[in-house]
């Protein structure tokens, strides 16, 4: 009998591919975050192994991580932290907990305790295997410290608009439009954004040739693109690989 692992090498084998020619276009400027960088990117493919439609069970997956969200919406940032720090839980207990502590405190944590929280974080997405775990964390990154990890976590969530999960894919794209809403506008972040999306475009346009009408996940893409054209001007189009402009 042909095993599981082996029914899915060559799958494993092209994400791994893609990895390493989407990872040279992300090198941030501080050394920690391209440590950050390189173990995101190349966890945003592992994780489709973890997360396996045949180890998801019958139930749906966005109601049992609002579930989880919902019984610990009323706990203290110090129960919330415990959470994150302990490594017994489920994917969905850690990315519930992870999540109330964005919705609730990360906006009001500073100083030397926002410091010990982003540790806690990256330990946390060190050792995950959940793409729902990831998501939730890059978010809360992005907004505990945007300058810092803005240019590290925007494309690894760019990156999950493409997951063959539905939830996974809504809940990058809806942090990426929170984490836009949160900022000025600036340029800096519309090109980091502008970049990324030109570039997994690029290695799309041999698809999207044949694409008369986006599907959702494209449509999540060209949403988001059309706010960093805004921000940098039309000229930016000329910079796009010609099957897309249709669809702009």
């Amino acid at each position: 009998m042909i095993s599981r692992a082996h029914q899915h090498e060559k799958p494993a084998r092209r994400r791994s591919n893609l990895s390493l020619r989407l990872h040279r276009y992300f090198v941030p400027r501080n050394g920690i975050i391209l440590f950050l960088t390189a173990f995101i990117l190349s966890v945003s493919f592992c994780s489709f192994a973890a997360d396996e439609p045949g180890n998801q069970g019958i139930f749906d997956d966005a109601q049992i991580l609002a579930g989880y969200t919902k019984e610990y919406r009323d706990e203290s940032k110090e129960a919330i932290l415990g959470r994150i720090k302990d490594e017994t839980l489920s994917p969905y207990q850690s990315a519930a907990a992870v999540r109330v502590f964005k919705e609730k405190y990360c906006l009001t944590t500073a100083g030397r305790e926002k410091v010990l929280v982003e540790h806690a974080l990256i330990r946390l997405i060190s050792r995950s295997n959940s793409a729902f775990v990831d998501v939730e964390i890059m978010h809360t990154l992005c907004l505990l410290d945007r300058y810092k990890y803005f240019d590290a976590m925007i494309p690894a969530l760019i990156l999950k608009l493409d997951h063959y999960n539905d939830a996974i894919t809504q809940m990058a794209s809806k942090a990426i439009m929170d984490i836009i809403a949160k900022g000025k506008g600036s340029k800096r972040d519309a090109r980091i954004i502008f970049n990324t999306l030109r570039k997994v475009l690029f290695l799309s346009r041999n698809t999207l040739k044949n694409v008369t009408e986006p599907n959702a996940r494209l449509s999540e893409k060209l949403k988001i693109l059309r706010w960093s054209v805004k921000i940098l001007g039309a000229s930016e189009l000329k910079r796009l690989p010609k099957e897309i402009i249709h669809l702009l």
